[in-house]
């Protein structure tokens, strides 16, 4: 019998990497009818792929990159991301996030509460089951071993290669919700127990080294012309992504054994305590992993295909910002792709359920037709503590990332978004704005989760900072900086972005990479999964709930928190509505121009509303005061400014003081009783179906039924 992976295929990069998965994953070889069916065309082969990436689609879209697992946690448990309902109210999204009450509920968790049978973890075998047709057919192909040996680009290889990173992209999700799951080849001897994650690593790592020299780099692919197809470019990256995560601290169960892809046994470094038989830590030979991700991702930047990482706005003017373009550049036409992107899950308007903006996105109290925008839930929101005490004012990727007003969907106005639990525009504090169905070039108005913005799964921004991060890891500290800065430099005005000083804040190279990421996927559910396996989740969870104390010990004890960068959150502010067509020219904000920082209409920049939600059907019925003017939300008034705003049409509203009197939302609920010290119970548990399948059990503390 051959072994899954070919030890003869195996491309050899920066490390060896293994090229077997024990006898678990030995299997017979497949049918050489079904390999000349497959490869009859090229068009043949095609056709094969596209039910894989349907199923990927979907998975992505509605399990873990959309709606699903990743909506329940990944967007809303960070120190950075919250959730914006009462803690009661949701419990089966609540106790995963904040890793099961310190792991103390994990036993008291119905199985079924939020993950359904037949869910996240069939939808992406049904992704694997789909990309290993193709993959076993084309190894069993005439012309593989020829393809194999001369290592080049071509469109065999491009479509083995495609199916080879779709099924690692499949592994890696579940990988990362499950830990431990069964390793599936698509042959008859597979046998569906549980495999070490560690096995199945090596395993897909192994498999993308051998497939990423066969393919094309996005942009070049004969026939594609879009980034919703993967790519030599995206293979690349997805090698330093995982090498990352495979080198990375994790939660892992004490009652399975772990070894290498080779069956060799494994040692761990470990920190913190165990929780529920499990224990946290990472490979003891984690360097190696930390080099796979240097070189590959060192490579997508010397050559990064059609990919195109801007430093400054392309389209001008002095309210540019080069990060919000990429997120601007989604908002356009259904056959268009942001320049930075290496792969995005792509959605058409009108069809199919889409997350970005009504779970992700800037808010709306809109009906669920016909409104302007429709309605927009705003699962994912932001922590106060970070937006007003951790994000630097300076930093053009705020506003872009996070807002305080919402729209109101009913007659296409701004509304301040209030601290008091709940969802859409009607609470739940400061919201996503990444996505803003007021600024999309033809909005889709008719119904809701229909606005056809993409998901954007990898960019160049990610493979910069996890090069520097590998960098800092290994003691390349040069090149580590050099990316670094490239990376803040971008987000900062010309001169400001002290990126020095930014590493002495933080204490070391590693951390500043880390948080830095930090503020350049604010908002997009990275964080989690970054704290988790860099070790940093307790140091920074710990940090920002201590300042979250403090700054509700100031709103009670003071009326105001004054925080270390300038910022001052304050019991209440005042706003009033204007006018902002006749006094600016438009409804739709952008970034606020230097030295109108107090301008109450531009400041905070990236809000408003659509310019022309007439030329959708709205009549304004002659109101014309569409926008929010906002005073003191950044500073403390004097009762003589108060008076003068008073006297100006502003209205006192409750702010911080709502803030203080959900207390209990913000504070308690901060990951609920976590120690900062146990082993995060970050996974999600097996259902009852995929047990009694699968003649497995659940670890971490989790029912068995």
């Amino acid at each position: 019998m051959k072994k899954v992976i070919y030890s003869t295929f195996c491309a050899v990069g920066a490390i060896a990497l293994a090229t077997s998965c024990s006898d678990f994953l030995e299997t017979s070889s497949p049918s050489k009818t079904d390999a000349a069916f497959v490869f009859s065309t090229s068009e043949t082969a095609r056709a094969a792929l596209e039910g894989a990436y349907a199923a990927w689609v979907d998975a992505a879209q509605n399990k873990v990159f959309g709606d699903g697992l990743f909506y329940a946690a990944d967007v809303a448990g960070s120190d950075i991301e919250r959730h914006p309902e009462k803690f009661e109210a949701q419990p089966g999204r609540h106790y995963p996030e904040c890793f099961y009450q310190n792991g103390k509920y994990a036993g008291e968790y119905a199985l079924l509460s939020y993950q359904k049978e037949n869910d996240t973890y069939a939808a992406l075998y049904s992704v694997i089951n789909k990309a290993n047709i193709v993959v076993l057919a084309t190894q069993e192909s005439e012309g593989f071993q020829e393809m194999l040996a001369e290592g080049k680009e071509c469109t065999m290889g491009q479509l083995y290669g495609e199916a080879v990173a779709l099924k690692a992209t499949a592994y890696r999700e579940l990988l990362k919700y499950f830990g431990d799951v069964p390793y599936l080849s698509g042959k008859i001897t597979d046998s569906g127990s549980l495999c070490g994650r560690d096995s199945i690593y090596d395993v897909i790592l192994s498999e993308l080294q051998q497939a990423a020299p066969l393919m094309y780099r996005v942009g070049s692919i004969p026939g594609i012309s879009g980034k919703n197809y993967f790519s030599r470019t995206y293979v690349e990256g997805l090698i330093g992504r995982i090498a990352l995560e495979a080198g990375g601290y994790q939660t892992r169960r004490g009652d399975i054994k772990r070894t290498d892809g080779q069956g060799n046994p494994l040692t761990f470094e470990t920190m913190g305590k165990d929780n529920n038989g499990a224990s946290y830590g990472r490979r003891s030979d984690y360097r190696k992993y930390y080099e796979l991700a240097q070189q590959y991702f060192k490579a997508v930047i010397d050559n990064p295909g059609s990919a195109v990482f801007h430093t400054t706005d392309p389209r001008g003017g002095d309210n540019g910002n080069a990060y919000q373009y990429f997120f601007q550049q989604m908002h356009g036409a259904d056959d268009g792709f942001a320049d930075e992107s290496i792969y995005e899950v792509s959605i058409a308007q009108g069809a199919g359920n889409d997350a970005r903006p009504y779970s992700f996105g800037r808010p709306s109290t809109g009906g669920s037709k016909n409104n302007y925008p429709c309605k927009n839930y705003g699962q994912g929101r932001i922590n106060p503590a970070f937006y007003y005490g951790i994000f630097d004012p300076q930093d053009k990727r705020r506003d872009v990332s996070c807002t305080v007003t919402a729209s109101n969907g009913s007659n296409g106005t701004e509304i301040l978004i209030p601290f008091s639990p709940g969802s859409q525009g009607k609470g739940g504090g400061i919201a996503f704005n990444k996505w803003d169905e007021n600024r999309q070039d033809k909005v889709w108005t008719a119904n809701q989760r229909k606005s056809g913005i993409n998901g954007p799964y990898m960019r160049l921004s990610e493979i910069y900072l996890g090069y520097a991060e590998a960098c800092a890891m290994l003691g390349n500290d040069g090149e580590a900086k050099k990316y670094l800065s490239i990376i803040r430099e971008r987000a900062f005005p010309a001169g400001k972005a002290d990126v020095d000083g930014f590493i002495a804040r933080e204490g070391s190279l590693l951390e500043a990479i880390i948080d830095e990421r930090g503020f350049e996927f604010a908002g997009e559910g990275d964080r989690r999964e970054v704290l988790i396996r860099t070790g940093l989740i307790g140091k920074k969870i710990r940090a920002v709930k201590e300042l979250t104390g403090k700054m509700l010990d100031g709103l009670r004890n003071n009326g105001f928190y004054e925080f270390d960068n300038g910022n001052v959150i304050s019991t209440k502010v005042y706003t009033k509505m204007v006018d902002a067509k006749a006094l600016k020219g438009h409804r739709l904000t952008t970034q606020c121009p230097a030295g109108s920082e107090d301008d109450p209409i531009l400041y905070p920049g990236w809000r408003g509303v659509n310019d022309d939600w007439a030329s959708y059907g709205l009549d304004y019925k002659g109101n014309t005061l569409t926008n929010l003017a906002i005073k003191g939300l950044f500073k403390r008034l004097s009762d003589d400014e108060i008076a003068a705003l008073e006297a100006d049409g502003y209205t006192a509203v409750n702010w911080g003081q709502t803030l203080l009197d959900n207390a209990d939302e913000y504070y308690k609920y901060l990951f609920y009783e976590y120690d900062y010290e146990s082993a995060p119970i970050h996974y999600w548990p097996f259902t009852p179906n995929v047990l009694s399948n699968g003649g497995f059990t659940n670890g971490y503390g989790f029912k068995q039924e």
